[in-house]
């Protein structure tokens, strides 16, 4: 019998079932599938245990099997997205005995599991919905209404990742927006409830409440068929103690319908791969690399400063999406030795190679560059984005399956805004997504205006808007005390973008 584990953050194993038992085999095929929800933003880790079932438990139900009264035979351990990136889905391990690998001597050969996984069609089933709102009120009377829906999953601990939103339709109290798209596989299940808030769009990033409905998918399906509305509530504000309001402002939903799409696991079993790119502030404001209150001190304890945490957060899950596993790594914003200010430098110091080995090369250039380099400034992202496009477009020119993340950590306000937001409209027709993470105390409100979550899509100095969502912002402050990491918060929308470019350009799996 096997017995399927997922492990934690803090390494407790949590069971996810057993298999059927099979009599006297050594070489068992098990019939029994275990089904498990895949959580792209993070790092899924599983363990495999098997056990010899002795002869007289053969007719109790696995499920009350006491497990210390079988004979343990040995375990293995992967993370979900090693077995999901591998060319059929399959993946053979080596059993070993948790015993032996804590003397580590030569642990004995346990004998070899194959675990093979297929993705359930319903997460390939997208959803596509037309919303509208009537009598939405007035926030105030001399303000404007400028309404967006924002949808979130609610996941474990109560958190809410938001999914999906809306563009903003100006001075309008009855909108009907655009089409959404939902993936089944992004919500959970149709069962699982969204939260879905309508609020009035604000330029300087706070947007106003204007009430949430909670519904699932399954219910949403119910109002579209009975044409009904559904009330907004609006949330009591913390430390009051007054109900949630019943408004009269309402939800329909004038479109539901289902359609199979190819998924992001589709993509990856055609052999499409994400690989990681990584830009470092460089620049006067993170502090002396010396000093403790730097940004960039480096602790002698090992304890990992706001840079090093975010390149390892980032970098640990999406290190199993790329083959090579060779990252091209740079840094903005400093004086190489003897050489002018730099915008975009190669962190390992190298003249013509810009890329490092794995997530432990990035670490080690990162360190280097500190003692080679002097902090200057002023703070552009510019070049980085230019040099990151250069890289996504000549892939596109050789037919590269390949889809870009570039990861850019900042202590700082850009001060080339407009040449950014040239840059970004000219990327977002290339296979690119950039995270921006913000770390440090400063003001990142120029920051909410590149992630068109916040507003409106990006437009170029010449008008041009850009054709696609590619960026994610996310201060690293912002999540710390919740259940999230900011980096799950960052990756989740990942997948989202990479769809929206290959559906774009009509790129199938299998081409």
């Amino acid at each position: 019998m096997m017995v399927l584990y997922a492990r934690g953050k803090n390494a407790a194993l949590t069971e996810l079932g057993r298999t059927e038992v099979i009599l006297n085999s050594l070489n068992p095929t098990w019939i029994t599938k275990h089904t498990l929800i895949y959580n792209f933003e993070v790092v899924q880790v599983l363990v495999f245990r098997v056990y010899d079932v002795d002869t007289q438990f053969h007719n109790i139900d696995v499920k009350m099997l006491k497990l210390e009264e079988q004979q343990y035979l040995g375990e293995a351990t992967c993370a979900l997205s090693e077995i999901i990136t591998k060319f059929d889905r399959s993946m053979t391990l080596d059993l070993h005995r948790r015993e032996d690998s804590i003397r580590s001597t030569q642990s004995q050969n346990c004998g070899k599991l194959l675990v093979h996984a297929e993705e359930c069609v319903s997460s390939k089933t997208t959803i596509e919905m037309i919303l509208r709102c009537s009598d939405l009120e007035y926030r105030d009377l001399f303000s404007r209404s400028d309404p967006f829906l924002l949808l979130s999953k609610v996941v474990e601990g109560g958190s809410h990742i938001p999914i999906c939103k809306t563009e903003v339709i100006k001075n309008d109290h009855n909108p009907i927006w655009k089409p959404v798209f939902l993936n089944i596989q992004q919500v959970g299940s149709k069962e699982s409830p969204l939260i879905i808030e309508c609020y009035n769009f604000n330029s300087n990033g706070k947007h106003d409440l204007m009430g949430k409905v909670q519904k699932s998918l399954v219910e949403l399906e119910k109002l579209y068929s009975g044409g009904q509305g559904e009330n907004f509530i609006s949330s009591a504000p913390a430390g009051h103690n007054s109900h949630n309001k019943v408004l009269k402002s309402q939800l329909f939903v004038d479109k539901f319908s289902e359609s199979i799409q190819y998924s992001f696991l589709d993509y990856l079993a055609g052999g499409f791969e994400l690989n990681f790119m990584v830009a470092i502030d460089f620049t006067a404001s993170n502090g002396n690399p010396r000093l403790p209150d730097s940004l960039h001190y480096i602790d002698p304890s090992g304890r990992p400063n706001a840079y090093q945490r975010a390149v390892l957060e980032v970098g640990e899950v999406l290190q199993y999406y790329d083959s090579d596993k060779r990252f091209p790594t740079w840094g903005f914003g400093a004086r190489p030795i003897d050489a002018p200010v730099s915008h975009c430098f190669n962190l390992n110091g190298s003249s013509h190679c810009c890329e490092v080995e794995g997530i432990q090369g990035i670490m080690m250039a990162y360190t280097s560059a500190l003692l080679n380099v002097s902090l200057a400034g002023p703070t552009l992202f510019g070049p980085v984005i230019s040099n990151a496009a250069l890289i996504a477009s000549q892939s596109v020119a050789n037919g590269g399956r390949k889809y870009f993340v570039l990861l850019i950590i900042t202590d700082g306000v850009v001060t080339d805004l407009q040449e950014t937001k040239d840059a970004l409209v000219k990327a977002s027709d290339l296979p690119l997504s950039i995270l921006i993470v913000g770390v440090g105390g400063a003001d990142f409100k120029e920051m909410e205006i590149l992630d068109a979550d916040k507003g409106e899509r990006l437009e170029s100095s010449s008008g041009r808007v850009a054709s696609r969502d590619i960026v994610q912002f996310v201060p690293f402050r912002d999540v710390q005390s919740g259940e999230i990491s900011v980096v799950q918060a960052l990756l989740a929308e990942l997948p989202t973008q990479f769809l929206s470019y290959m559906r774009s350009r009509n790129i199938l799996p299998n081409s």
